[in-house]
């Protein structure tokens, strides 16, 4: 049976991703960061659901260490999904906001795969994959923690790609557009926590975006349930040789397919109508 750990796994992508693979015969170990969030995965039946929460050393640590004491000592993927939305205007984000958007998004995904990758050099083969999203390769506005969040990924992974090449370790980039998640409310109160947006200079701008934060249902065309993005792991999963880059939703391809056609200036006049 194949093995994988799973970060963020409480709601949303992470979610869906661990009981679909589940489904397919793997063994998952679903990781939450709250211990009340684990104990409902193990009451849905991911019984191998453990605590782990990417913003403390220890925690990633003592997680993997139990991880590979009930596997044997190896573990076949790990799928880098945890992470968050910082909203906000660039010149409105505090260098602790900042900081917090990385340690995240970024540092805790980084530190576990520098703690994953000696396993699976050892043992040969192994399938590391990052939760990336369209913000990754095309900046949006108020945005802009996220964004260099998802940009300094996207770059790690393709170096880690490039130096893993011929051991038998693949690097897969998850980039998905809107997807129906808790994304949404939980951007909205790192927002309210971290930035004092009633005396912005973008408070007029920022009021449109509450509204769409707030709004119940998909706020973006063509958003897709999170069970598209399980495709895409899948995909990366079972692949003999998996893309280095796997796109969910049409805004992402989209997006795409304009950044290699476009002169910068043309792709800016397209993201900022798409903000």
């Amino acid at each position: 049976m194949k093995t994988i750990l799973i970060t963020g796994c409480s709601t949303g992508i992470g979610h869906t991703v661990a009981h679909g693979l589940q489904r397919q015969g793997w063994r998952v170990f679903a990781s939450a960061r709250q211990p009340a969030d684990v104990a409902r995965l193990r009451s849905e039946g991911l019984n191998d659901a453990l605590q782990l929460d990417v913003d403390d050393s220890l925690s990633i640590n003592r997680a993997l260490g139990d991880v590979l004491a009930a596997t044997g000592g190896t573990l076949d993927a790990l799928f880098n999904n945890a992470g968050f939305g910082q909203p906000g205007a660039a010149e409105d984000i505090s260098r602790h906001a900042l900081r917090a958007q990385f340690e995240t998004n970024l540092f805790g995904a980084w530190e576990l795969t520098s703690r994953v990758l000696p396993v699976m050099r050892s043992q040969g083969h192994g399938r590391i994959l990052f939760n990336s999203s369209v913000l990754g390769f095309a900046a949006m506005r108020w945005r802009g923690a996220y964004n260099a969040s998802k940009y300094a990924m996207e770059g790690l992974a393709d170096t880690l790609r490039l130096e893993l090449a011929g051991t038998g370790i693949h690097v897969c980039l998850i980039e998905p557009g809107p997807i129906t998640s808790r994304f949404r409310p939980n951007a909205l109160k790192k927002f309210m926590d971290h930035v004092n947006w009633q005396h912005s200079i973008h408070a007029a701008a920022y009021q449109a975006q509450i509204d769409r934060m707030e709004k119940p249902g998909p706020a973006a065309p063509f958003t897709l349930p999170a069970e598209a993005v399980l495709q895409a792991v899948q995909q990366a999963l079972q692949a003999r040789r998996p893309a280095a880059r796997y796109r969910v939703t049409v805004p992402t391809k989209l997006f795409w397919g304009l950044k290699r056609l476009l002169p910068t200036r043309w792709l800016d006049a397209v993201l900022k109508r798409a903000a």
